[in-house]
């Protein structure tokens, strides 16, 4: 069983930057497909961005798209999610996810292991 632990979110102006980390526990962590997901009260939750691999191969969603990065650090096991440009309405606890399989999908239902979840909120 794969652990997954989040961390770097809180409170942040409009304009300014976070980065939320998701650390695993499973050594081979880098083989890993890992997305972000986000949810905001009284919304879905939405798919926010994912990496397969080294990280030549990322997507995002459009409204996220230039603000921010997904990225990984294979030695430390951790993926990175750098979120420059802030929103109020990028305001919603956001939860990584990863699958062993070699995939990339926007889909929840793709992923096997969920982190618990980092609150971020963005004021005006």
């Amino acid at each position: 069983q794969v652990q997954l632990v989040e961390s770097g979110g809180g409170l942040v102006q409009a304009g300014g930057s976070l980065r939320l980390s998701c650390a695993a526990s499973e050594r081979t962590f880098s083989s890993y497909t890992v997305a972000w997901f986000r949810q905001a009260p009284g919304k879905e939750r939405e798919f926010v961005a994912a990496i397969i691999g080294s990280g030549g191969n990322t997507d995002y969603a459009g409204s996220v798209k230039g603000r921010f990065t997904i990225s990984r650090d294979g030695a430390k096991n951790t993926v990175y999610l750098q979120m420059n440009s802030l929103k109020p309405e990028d305001t919603a606890v956001y939860s990584c996810a990863a699958t062993s399989r070699w995939f990339m999908s926007r889909q929840g239902v793709s992923y096997d292991y969920w982190g618990q979840g980092s609150q971020v909120t963005v004021s005006s």
